[in-house]
């Protein structure tokens, strides 16, 4: 079920601005505590070019005993050699220090410009003026996702709380992302807290299972990021033995729903998006043929701009599942946009041009189905239209 924004039980967290971004009115600094150790879980970036932070939290994770989170937007420390690896290590400590913990309970998230040192001293100051301004009200949940952000335009934040054995049992979101996304793992920051009892193997695969069908299923530009990261951190303060069978059942669906509502949220704020297109791919011999022909759909400039301009171009769709690499039978392939068909059995079918236009341009969201006749598999991609304004916010990046 939905809940209020509420922080689950045992967790406190914090945003500042400490100077890593020039801009005094955008928090840039973030913690999140957990006043127990906490077993933790993280997936990462499959890049083999991934940033300090990344290389840290995977030695860490699966574990049992993580306290805190620190988490810097404006700065990836990404590709900046032993002193970035360094500076994550430090940047650990320095968290774990300001709340009374030991060094190898904390975690790094960073999220910004690749290619630049992080700069210590702002770090430094701004651990401190976070753990002094720890707290569990929604304005400290707010400070703390918006400590995370780049380029979005909007904090991102879902919850739930589910009962599970007499027991209340909290989740907590947040994630950040709005452009430099490709899947596997999408390009993101993501945690998600809970009180929840769990061993490390089972928050592990728990975390696995949920971001498979949601964060590695959307894509804005298909650029893989060097930083990719979600954690999963449950400390247990609901009490009980760890979750298992039936109650694991339904915690896993709930911490899938939160995944999910996150995902969709990093589309949704695409840089430039006028258009949340949602597709869903069915009728192949294997979820991963689903995958890669929604993958080619989905980073298809000629497709994200034809929705852009509110043009129902079925070609260019159908066109991209076609050199995704995955055979199919072309006479199996038909094709939906806002539910008006527009192509069937390998065929185009009369349909009312101005009225498909109509429906893409006046709504923000789009949505397509395109079937095939392989099989019984099926999944569904989130991704934006292509803009003006993205080339301009991605031309003008670092200058």
């Amino acid at each position: 079920m939905n809940a209020s924004i509420a922080l689950p039980a045992g967790f406190r967290a914090a945003g500042v601005h400490c100077g890593i971004k020039r801009d005094t009115d955008k928090l840039d600094l973030s913690l999140l505590v957990s006043d127990r150790g906490a077993v933790a879980a993280g997936v990462y970036t499959t890049n083999l070019v991934f940033a300090a932070p990344v290389g840290l939290d995977r030695a860490r994770t699966p574990g049992s005993d993580i306290r805190v989170v620190v988490i810097n937007s404006g700065n990836a420390n990404a590709c900046t050699g032993p002193k970035g690896d360094a500076d994550a290590k430090e940047m650990a400590r320095l968290a774990a220090e300001a709340i009374g913990a030991k060094a190898e309970q904390a975690l790094v998230l960073s999220t910004g410009v690749i290619g630049f040192y992080i700069p210590m001293e702002n770090v430094a100051a701004g651990v401190q003026a976070a753990a002094k301004k720890l707290g569990d009200s929604e304005d400290h949940i707010v400070g703390a996702a918006r400590g995370m952000l780049t380029t979005d335009t909007v904090h991102k934040v879902a919850a739930r709380s589910i009962q599970i054995g007499g027991r209340t049992i909290r989740l907590l979101g947040f994630a950040k992302g709005a452009a430099m996304i490709g899947p596997r793992m999408a390009t993101m920051l993501g945690a998600v807290l809970t009180d929840a009892p769990l061993t490390p193997d089972v928050a592990q695969a728990a975390l696995r299972n949920a971001t498979e069908d949601t964060f590695n299923c959307i894509t804005i530009d298909g650029h893989m990021s060097t930083n990719d990261t979600v954690l999963l951190l449950a400390n247990g303060a609901a009490g009980g033995s760890p979750l298992a069978n039936a109650e694991l059942e339904q915690f896993q669906h709930a911490l899938h729903e939160i995944c999910a509502e996150l995902a969709k949220a990093i589309p949704a704020d695409g840089e430039g998006a006028t258009h949340l297109v949602t597709l869903d791919v069915t009728g192949c011999k294997t979820r991963e043929d689903a995958r890669v022909i929604a993958k080619a759909v989905c980073e298809s400039a000629l497709v994200k701009t034809a929705i852009a301009g509110a043009d129902p171009n079925w070609g260019r769709i159908v066109s991209a599942a076609g050199y995704a690499g995955i055979p199919f039978q072309p006479e199996g392939v038909s094709l939906w946009v806002n539910d008006i068909q527009l192509y069937k059995n390998g065929a185009p079918v009369p349909f009312d041009k101005p009225v498909a236009s109509r429906s893409i341009r006046e709504n923000r969201d789009t949505r397509i189905l395109l079937t095939f006749s392989e099989g019984d598999a099926r999944i569904r991609f989130w991704t934006t239209d292509l803009t003006a304004e993205y080339v301009r916010l991605n031309a003008d990046y670092t200058t």
